[in-house]
């Protein structure tokens, strides 16, 4: 959507352009409609920019997440689709039917690239989801301090206190009815060719206590996306809504054994030779 309109926008720059200075009869029309689309484009690139760099900038990148904000929400709504089609990215959907229509969940999915949480935000635009996301990402370059205001938490793997501090905060948006949570229970990215890895039980703690679903799902394809978009190859991504669980199937569940049943879920997906040891 966002580039149709700077596509439209170019166009109509360009073609301006054309009107105001060599008209559409001559053949300067063949240099400089090309020329005044480029141009448009650019300018329509460059307010997009202006448009996350303002408050990116204004924003304090060690301050709590507070509510929503509409604003960011909106952009992310419409910058991610447009992000993944200039990367060449092709998104393949199934069950997504099956999201739940009303209410919060907890979405778990494996890990398989930076990018991936852009994956469920264009596949579910509406569904007002926030990630944990590991600290790190807190600094970077204008995502970092926009992430806070769609109720992206921050963990530190390293620090068990701060962890738990997340987990509660995750707990508190999801009761509070702010926005659901999304988490990649791998902890982490691995690069070593399989597509699922053991996970860390605790985050199924934050669906048993908020007492939401746990919507399962699977990601395939995200670990190719950056290569092949600096060699101009598309790139096939495959993102598979497996299976709601229920909130009272968690009740006095261990988490190990909840954590257990999604892994198999994902791994019957994914197939045992994608699967880590």
């Amino acid at each position: 959507m966002l580039l149709n309109l700077i596509y439209s926008l170019s166009a109509l720059f360009a073609s301006v352009l054309c009107a105001l200075t060599v008209g559409f009869g001559s053949l300067w029309t063949l240099i400089v409609w090309p020329l005044g689309f480029v141009l448009g484009f650019a300018l329509c690139a460059a307010v997009c920019v202006i448009a996350v760099w303002i408050p990116a900038r204004r924003a304090d990148p060690d301050a709590e997440s507070g509510g929503d904000d509409p604003y960011i929400r909106a952009v992310v709504k419409l910058y991610a689709p447009a992000v993944f089609r200039i990367l060449g990215c092709r998104i393949h959907t199934e069950g997504t039917g099956k999201l739940p229509k009303e209410g919060r969940f907890l979405l778990v999915c494996n890990h398989m690239g930076n990018l991936d949480p852009g994956i469920p935000l264009t596949v579910f635009p509406d569904a007002q989801l926030g990630f944990i996301s590991k600290k790190e990402n807190r600094t970077m370059p204008i995502i970092g301090p926009l992430m806070p205001k769609i109720q992206c938490q921050f963990l530190d793997r390293e620090n068990d206190r701060a962890a738990l501090k997340t987990i509660l905060k995750c707990i508190s948006i999801l009761k509070e009815d702010k926005a659901s949570i999304g988490v990649f229970p791998e902890g982490g990215v691995i690069r070593d060719g399989k597509l699922l890895h053991h996970f860390r039980p605790g985050v199924f703690k934050i669906a048993q206590k908020a007492n939401v679903p746990i919507v399962v799902c699977t990601i395939n394809g995200t670990q190719n996306m950056q290569a092949n978009a600096k060699a101009g190859k598309k790139t096939d991504v495959h993102f598979h809504l497996l299976e709601v669980i229920p909130p009272e199937e968690l009740k006095g569940i261990p988490t190990t054994q909840i954590a257990d049943r999604v892994h198999a879920i994902m791994a019957a997906d994914l197939g045992p030779e994608n699967v880590a040891d």
